[in-house]
């Protein structure tokens, strides 16, 4: 089966403009393969770069050297064309903080991805509905901006347009932070329908028992941590 996800000696490093142009690698020789229906979480110490791999893989930040293949489509040196049309049609994302435009209701928020792949307002605005609900955020919020909300209901939202497109491949950043057990629950079944329909899956999950129960491996990032951070 030929993989959804291929990293293969990917490096990364950071040039810090504001304390005299340091050089800070955070990745080498970096790789991951990850199969249709199959959930990996990145592990790893604090700093190892997991955010770093997962932000690589979403197409916001650029590899050093390497190759990032995602559904096939090289993402090193891709046109900045190519980045958005893979995150309109193949990548969903799923990242610790909702960035929203303020005044925008929730609905529209969760809606966007499907009104951009061109799903008709009234189908995308009714499936949007029915993620809300299943992830219980009161109705009475649906008509108001996620600026507003609490940390978990920000996150719902954040969840639900994650999901709501059949993305092939879902990046999960800590999916289930600031959720209480039940809508822990409802994300933990979304991400197991997820698999069942052969979408490729990579996520940090801070959340032991989480992990363990959809993700199928995991890939301690810490092994591509450079020399001279060790």
């Amino acid at each position: 089966m030929t993989p959804a996800v291929e990293v293969s000696a990917v490096a990364k490093g950071f040039t810090l403009h504001n304390q005299s142009g340091v050089q800070v690698n955070v990745l080498d020789d970096a790789k991951l393969t990850v199969a249709p229906g199959e959930c990996v979480a990145l592990g790893g110490a604090s700093g190892s770069g997991k955010s770093t791999l997962l932000r690589l893989l979403a197409g916001n930040y650029l590899a050093t050297e390497g190759s990032v293949r995602i559904a096939g489509t090289e993402l090193v040196g891709a046109h900045p064309r190519t980045i958005t049309a893979l995150r309109r049609d193949t990548v969903g994302y799923v990242s610790q903080f909702l960035r929203v435009v303020p005044r925008v209701p929730a609905r529209e928020v969760v809606a966007e991805p499907l009104l951009a792949a061109g799903t008709a307002r009234d189908d995308a605005e009714a499936a949007a509905e029915t993620l809300l609900a299943r992830l219980n955020l009161p109705r009475p919020l649906w008509d108001l901006s996620p600026t507003t909300f609490s940390g978990g209901e920000q996150q719902r939202v954040n969840v639900a347009r994650g999901f709501i497109n059949a993305y092939p491949v879902l990046l999960l950043d800590e999916p289930t932070a600031s959720l209480d057990a039940a809508n822990r629950a409802v994300v933990l079944s979304m991400i197991e329908e997820a698999k069942a329909r052969g979408a490729a899956i990579v996520g940090i999950f801070h959340d032991a028992d989480a992990r363990s129960s959809v993700c199928d491996r995991v890939v301690d990032v810490s092994a591509f941590t450079p020399a001279d951070r060790r």
